[in-house]
């Protein structure tokens, strides 16, 4: 009996009756103790990945900064990790940069972004002194300079490039893909109109630029071709109006392994071509090398966690030609799930709490709510013994799982748990009925 590789964190393993731990733990343990469904995070994982990312873009002639996606997860105690393992933040509402802020990670080391930033949001983040605000339109700037009016000291930001570029997994179009929401056009001139505008704003400073081209990436080529667009953008702005680029944000996006075949490069290899694009184009363009950042944030947490289920009931169904699938419902679904229906995302399932029979059925895994799309795992193999009782774990769960989750069909949200050196701990407790109903108000 083995684990699927790739897809487990760092410190799962299985006893000798088959049984999954994580630390040590036995996941019967963890369910009995804290309940089901739930998301179990090894912490050592995302520290180690944190650092891995620090290491990799640590290089003395070119400066980079690491900035950990937020949207990805947030929580108290996670930006407490990454904070203390050398990374920033990154954050896309108030709401995140309130956690950000309450984990004791200072304003200098937040980025802040988001397309429909409100007054409000753009004054907090002032006030808290936050490294950057990625602007993303000329209303933005129009706000920002109202704000920056009333500024002890000037307000540093960057603007958000569309630079054509879409990529996912191992393709990327290069064309002109404009119709989204993020950032301004560089091949519109927009992008070189807001340059010109928020230079003559007073008491705010462009040090530069920021685009993100897609996520789950598992190659370079799209971050090469997205790089080189946007320093021969850079080396436009010199050579035209004398504006000299201090930073670029070249977004995240790496992948992760949701099921065994997945397969993307590691962060040391990224680094590695990422530097070497950019050593090499701008010696090519006569510019010198930006401080750089990139922001990664399902490549720290997404492999680090997995859901622990209870199986409640199994339907067998016939399907056309006699082939029949095995209907797996467990105590939660898209309400902590919602990838699955979102974007038709594949994972990895596995019985947890005991040695599973050799004979596999076709199952699809599925969720307690009151939709015909409630669907954690699509397509999948479990065993033929699986019965009522017993515990599935999906691996991959740490990216966009918790952060989509909802209430749906008043289903409180599972609780997070923390696991490191065999002992477990809550860092996001479950939500309750009473906590569904404390925002009810009643005549």
């Amino acid at each position: 009996m083995t684990l699927e590789p790739r897809v487990w964190a760092d410190n799962v393993s299985l006893d000798e009756s088959g049984q999954i731990l994580i630390s040590g733990i036995p996941v019967k343990d963890l369910a009995r103790d804290f309940g089901t469904p739930l998301f179990v995070v090894d912490e050592e994982h995302v520290r180690r990945r944190a650092h891995d990312y620090v290491s990799a873009f640590a290089d003395e002639q070119i400066p980079f900064m690491v900035y950990y996606a937020s949207k990805a997860f947030s929580s108290l105690e996670v930006l407490k990790w990454v904070h203390e393992e050398g990374l920033g933040v990154d954050v896309a509402s108030g709401g995140e940069l309130a956690v950000a802020l309450a984990a004791g990670v200072p304003g200098s080391n937040i980025v802040m972004h988001g397309n429909n930033k409100s007054m409000h949001e753009l004054q907090r983040a002032v006030q808290a002194g936050v490294r950057f605000i990625v602007v993303d339109s000329f209303d933005e700037i129009d706000r920002i300079g109202q704000l920056a009016r009333g500024a002890s000291s000037p307000v540093d930001v960057l603007l958000r490039l569309t630079l054509g570029v879409e990529a996912h997994t191992h393709e990327f179009i290069a064309t002109a893909h404009e119709d989204q929401k993020f950032g301004l056009s560089v091949a519109s001139g927009a992008a070189e109109k807001a340059v010109l505008t928020l230079v003559d704003t007073p008491n705010v400073r462009l040090h530069g630029f920021h685009y993100h081209i897609g996520s789950q990436m598992f190659d370079g080529a799209g971050f090469a071709v997205a790089v080189s667009r946007a320093l021969n953008f850079i080396a436009h702005l010199r050579r035209e109006h004398g504006f000299v680029t201090l930073e670029l944000d070249v977004g995240g996006g790496l992948g992760v392994s949701y099921v065994p075949s997945d397969d993307p490069m590691t962060i040391a290899d990224f680094a590695h071509e990422l530097r070497n694009v950019i050593r090499a184009e701008c010696n090519e363009l006569g510019i010198p090398i930006p401080n750089l950042s990139f922001e990664p944030g399902r490549a720290i947490v997404g492999d680090s966690t997995f859901t622990l289920y209870e199986v409640g009931t199994i339907k067998p169904v016939e399907l056309d030609g006699g082939v029949e699938r095995s209907y797996v419902s467990v105590d939660g679904g898209m309400s902590d799930a919602i990838r699955t229906s979102l974007y038709g995302a594949e994972y990895t399932a596995r019985m947890a709490n005991r040695a599973p029979m050799d004979v596999l059925v076709q199952a699809r895994v599925v969720g307690k709510h009151c939709e015909t799309g409630d669907i954690v795992v699509r397509d999948t193999k479990l065993p033929a013994d699986l019965r009522p009782g017993d515990l599935l774990a999906v691996a991959t769960t740490g990216a966009y799982h918790y952060s989509m989750a909802s209430t749906y069909n008043f289903v409180p949200r599972p609780a997070v748990i923390a696991v490191k050196a065999g002992q477990a701990r809550v860092i996001v407790r479950r939500e309750t009925e009473a906590d569904l109903l404390a925002l009810h108000i009643s005549d």
